[in-house]
């Protein structure tokens, strides 16, 4: 199963000494699974977290607790077919070339086990929802499943990222209420425009790499205007939840709310160092903080 391990925890990783003490097989399909780096699965929940929180959902805890699971099950889930699906890729760009597929840490057969047995428990999440919900939820596998050839065939994968990884709004939103549905999509629509900004911050990390072996991104795309392209969808995620948040309470005092993301929003496009290696990570993990800001918001609209 196993056929030699990384010498190194990926360089991005958040938790090297909590992975490091794992059993060298176990630390192996940790990382596969990006357990060292939660940032991603505070990403996926934190849409959860705003839909359940405006659609009235504010009180139920154990429906919040379901979803953060299914979060760190699914995000898990995707980065190993991810993995899988862009082995050859991922060799080819040093910050990716030691994930254990790529590698051989793992071999395919024991990594698509891997990833049943975390749609296993994605799957047990799964029937905690309202029919509705499930239904939503499904629908989003066809577009988990296209992602990774996205960065082959279009200079935009951080637009199909941003629909994939805001699915989590209309679930849970579906998960508390059906109705409302205009405000339901301009929170997902600003969710979108938020990961499309957050993930073209990420994606200037490897514009080298990227461009020696022919991997399309939206910080290519932007090529020397980033901090203006990332503004602009940040500037049309906030627009969205504004218009969100006035579909469920009209009054100006809902918008204020807002403000505190906002403010973090722009702090992240005006402080941001490009040519920084270190930088763009951290602006793009600042956002675990921007979610709960919005979170926060959410709450305070959605149960007033």
């Amino acid at each position: 199963m196993i056929d030699a391990a990384p010498e190194q925890i990926v360089p991005d990783s958040e938790h090297k000494g909590l992975v490091a003490r794992l059993p060298q097989p176990w630390r192996n399909f940790a990382l596969l699974a990006r357990f060292d780096r939660p940032i991603g699965w505070w990403l996926l929940f934190w849409p959860c977290a705003w839909a359940l929180f405006l659609g009235g959902g504010g009180h139920r805890w154990g429906l919040l607790a379901w979803m953060l699971l299914g979060a760190i099950a699914m995000r898990g889930a995707g980065c190993v077919y991810n993995d899988i699906v862009d082995a050859d890729l991922d060799r080819k760009v040093a910050r990716t070339a030691s994930r254990p597929v790529a590698s051989g840490a793992v071999r395919k057969k024991a990594a698509w086990g891997w990833l049943l047995a975390l749609c296993a428990v994605g799957l047990v999440v799964l029937v905690q929802l309202r029919w509705q919900a499930q239904l939503v939820a499904l629908g989003s596998l066809a577009l988990v499943a296209a992602y990774p050839f996205m960065k082959r065939i279009t200079w935009w994968p951080q637009a199909w990222l941003g629909i994939v990884f805001s699915w989590g709004a209309p679930t849970a939103w579906f998960a508390v209420t059906s109705d409302n549905v205009p405000a339901f999509a301009a929170l997902y629509a600003g969710c979108i425009c938020w990961v499309i900004g957050y993930d073209t911050i990420y994606a200037l990390q490897d514009r080298e790499d990227d461009a020696l072996v022919g991997i399309r991104s939206s910080a290519r795309a932007m090529g020397g205007h980033v901090q203006g392209g990332v503004s602009a969808f940040y500037a049309a995620a906030v627009a969205f939840w504004a218009l969100a948040f006035w579909l469920v309470r009209e009054d100006t005092l809902a918008l204020v709310a807002l403000l505190p993301m906002a403010a973090h929003l722009g702090w992240q496009v005006l402080t941001l160092k490009q040519d920084d290696g270190l930088d763009p990570l951290v602006k793009f993990r600042s956002n675990r903080f921007a979610g709960l800001l919005m979170a926060a918001a959410c709450y305070v609209v959605g149960m007033a």
